[in-house]
């Protein structure tokens, strides 16, 4: 079955949602932060089958988020490291993490929990605003079109609507739905 594809997608949601909307993704990520590098580490610690886990670790070298490294040569062997764009992944994870501990945790609490070396505390990932470092809520923001929007879908309705162009302030957005 041919996989759908968002990667031309005039959304930065779609693509992230291309490149990590599986399951075996996004738990992959997880295990290269808790520092397994080694394609048998990776199937041991998921017990995912080895073709699965061949075909998304090729998908993660091949959009640079995991660099593939040789560390024996009889038999030739390699480790998958992160690279730059994928250790910044980890702000997705941590975010997602703090979603699960909030609404999907048991009586029993939150199975993982953060702890920041800097101030030797633990902690929860917070989105702020990267200019006045407030939390941002989705009441608080609202969506605009970037410099890198397609010029061709600016006039669809769809679009004028979703991004209120045809308002004269469009005020909160409320969701990423709008």
């Amino acid at each position: 079955m041919k996989r759908t594809s968002f990667s031309h997608w005039p959304c930065s949601i779609a693509r992230a949602v291309d490149l990590l909307g599986d399951t075996w993704t996004a738990l992959l990520l997880r295990e290269a932060f808790y520092g397994i590098r080694r394609f048998d580490e990776f199937q041991q610690e998921l017990g995912i089958a080895r073709n699965t886990l061949a075909d998304r670790l090729s998908r993660l070298v091949e959009e640079r988020v995991m660099e593939k490294r040789p560390y024996q040569d009889e038999p030739r062997r390699h480790e998958y490291v992160l690279t730059e764009k994928g250790r910044d992944l980890f702000a997705v994870l941590a975010a997602m993490s703090r979603w699960g501990d909030r609404w999907l945790a048991g009586e029993e609490g939150v199975p993982v929990v953060l702890h920041h070396h800097a101030c030797g505390h633990d902690a929860q990932a917070e989105v702020v605003c990267s200019v006045c470092r407030v939390p941002l809520e989705a009441e608080d923001v609202s969506m605009r079109l970037g410099p890198g929007y397609p010029e061709r879908l600016k006039q669809r309705p769809d679009v004028r609507r979703r991004f209120g162009l045809d308002q004269a302030d469009p005020g909160p957005a409320g969701s990423l739905d709008r």
